[in-house]
């Protein structure tokens, strides 16, 4: 289960800010491209689970971590989420994003996971299509932060993200420092994934 603390800020100018102010602790940023796959008969989405390949393409050292989510629950700016992932070769990723099909037949636990559980058919995965994501992390007080700048063909969005199994401590410390720095926000509704499937921000 990854429990996690969600807030959304408003629109460019409070997500620069907010790095900004954060600069000094600043650890790293990814660029990430985010693929989501459904079973041809839609056997997760069924179940309210969903399939993502997830590419780290910050330079020539791509990375892709496979993971399979299911039942997310967002409240109040709090999302819980079943989640397990795994490494996998990113040029096997890749052709996976040409050919959904061929994850019937890579060799990886958490797709024989999807595949088993789910009871993926023979018409196999299908692409649902992706986004892109710019992630700064910041390690700061005693935490990790994830200011995250979201790209969909639909719009922008931009949201505060921390992990955590205090979740009611952390968001209140984010939240007394937006407050003290005058940075508007509001407790994310949905997942990402959600935005994305509705083609709108909310």
């Amino acid at each position: 289960m990854e429990v996690e603390v969600k807030l959304r800020l408003p629109d460019s100018a409070a997500h620069q800010k907010v790095v900004s102010l954060f600069s000094s602790y600043h650890k790293k940023k990814h660029h990430q491209r985010n693929t989501f796959f459904d079973g041809a008969a839609g056997e997760l989405s069924s179940s309210r689970a969903v399939l993502r390949l997830r590419f780290y393409e910050n330079s020539e050292n791509v990375k892709c971590m496979v993971c399979l989510k299911a039942k997310a629950v967002i409240i109040d700016g709090v999302s819980r989420v079943e989640e397990d992932e795994e490494e996998l070769d990113p040029k096997i990723g890749y052709e996976c994003v040409s050919n959904p099909r061929k994850l019937m037949e890579v060799d990886s636990r958490v797709l024989k996971r999807a595949r088993e559980e789910f009871h993926v058919g023979e018409e196999g995965f299908i692409g649902l299509g992706e986004f892109k994501n710019v992630r700064n992390v910041f390690e700061w007080c005693g935490v990790e932060l994830e200011v995250d700048e979201t790209m969909y063909d639909f719009g922008t969005c931009y949201e505060i993200e921390c992990e955590s199994l205090e979740p009611e401590k952390v968001k209140a410390m984010i939240e007394a420092f937006l407050k003290d720095n005058d940075i508007d926000y509001s407790y994310s509704q949905v997942s990402k994934f959600a935005t994305f499937r509705a083609g709108k921000l909310p």
